[in-house]
């Protein structure tokens, strides 16, 4: 386990990981769960003060995926089975070191976000990572 986490964070995780990718299958899902175990586990930037998934969820400004209509409701046992396997530690490239995602259409990637270099793009999500060295609990 990477972090600890409750019944109700679980549950909590598997619906941003539905808001913010359903449409991206479950590979898509998993790396939004990636980005934010790692917002729980950095201690840099806007996130020194991120202790747990709640936290990290309810951030503001920073996931729209909770303000729209996938994120009511319960999770599937599908999904509660994808965020069990981020909280267990599985990471997907390019998400293994991000913080921060965005999908950006039809465009390409912009080579940097919040001033951090892009990590890849999976499907309509661009990824960004920090520096080595910057974030060292991500690395």
């Amino acid at each position: 386990m990477l972090i600890n986490y409750t019944t109700k964070e679980l549950d909590l995780l598997a619906r941003i990981m539905r808001a913010e990718a359903l449409n991206e299958g479950e590979l898509g899902m998993l790396m939004v769960g990636n980005v934010v175990v790692n917002r729980v586990i950095a201690n840099c930037y806007t996130f020194k003060d991120i202790d747990s998934i709640t936290d990290a969820i309810y951030q503001k400004n920073q996931f729209s995926g909770i303000n729209g209509s996938l994120f009511q409701g319960s999770p599937t046992t599908t999904e509660k089975r994808l965020a069990e396997r981020i909280l267990r530690g599985e990471y997907y490239y390019p998400a293994t070191h991000a913080l921060w995602f965005y999908a950006p259409g039809n465009n390409t990637c912009q080579s940097t976000w919040y001033s951090q270099p892009l990590a890849g793009r999976y499907k309509n999500h661009c990824f960004y990572r920090p520096e080595a060295g910057i974030c060292n609990e991500l690395y």
